[in-house]
């Protein structure tokens, strides 16, 4: 074989496997961002049953009108997001503010007992069980693709074509209170 056939063939297998690089980091890419588009949808319910908790909260909670201005703007700064690191910003502050009318809750017995608050409030923990679930396909997702755009050979390919690692949907400053074992009263 002459050596020009011999570089062609090496230059050949050497783009494809650019092309093969390539075509692996935007599968991780486009899965990552469906993961996302998964957590949307489970957003977009969190967000619409919110007023609905708001509102039937309210009557019991009226000297405590601060926790509810605090969910509703929480809730409106994450509907506003367009990023996905904005969303999850917004998302952990909207947490927060949900946790901090969960403890406020507590101090109204009429209100748990009440028929709406507690289908609401079932609601409320399906579907936050499902946005559980949702992130850490979304997680799973990224660690996949910051993996991919990290690793040699392919992180000359991503360099090359401007991948970069990208953030987790993490807890933020829920996290020393979820690692702490649940306090039980009878």
């Amino acid at each position: 074989m002459s050596t020009t056939l011999i570089l062609i063939i090496v230059a050949v297998i050497l783009v494809i496997f650019v092309i093969s690089l390539y075509n692996r980091l935007i599968a991780f890419k486009n899965n990552r961002e469906n993961a996302f588009a998964d957590i949307d949808v489970q957003l977009k319910q969190r967000h619409d049953l919110i007023p609905q908790l708001v509102s039937s909260v309210k009557g019991y909670m009226e000297h405590e009108a601060g926790v509810l201005t605090r969910v509703t703007e929480a809730r409106a700064r994450a509907m506003s997001a367009t990023s996905i690191e904005g969303k999850i910003a917004a998302e952990q502050e909207l947490g927060a503010a949900l946790q901090g009318l969960k403890v406020q809750v507590e101090a109204y017995p009429d209100l748990k007992a009440n028929t709406n608050f507690l289908q609401l409030q079932s609601e409320i923990a399906d579907v936050e069980n499902k946005l559980a679930a949702v992130r850490r396909y979304f997680n799973s997702a990224t660690r996949e693709y910051n993996v991919a755009v990290q690793s040699f050979p392919s992180n000359i390919i991503a360099g090359m074509f401007g991948f970069h690692r990208e953030p987790m949907f993490d807890v933020g400053s829920d996290r020393e209170r979820l690692d702490q074992a649940p306090e039980i009263k009878f």
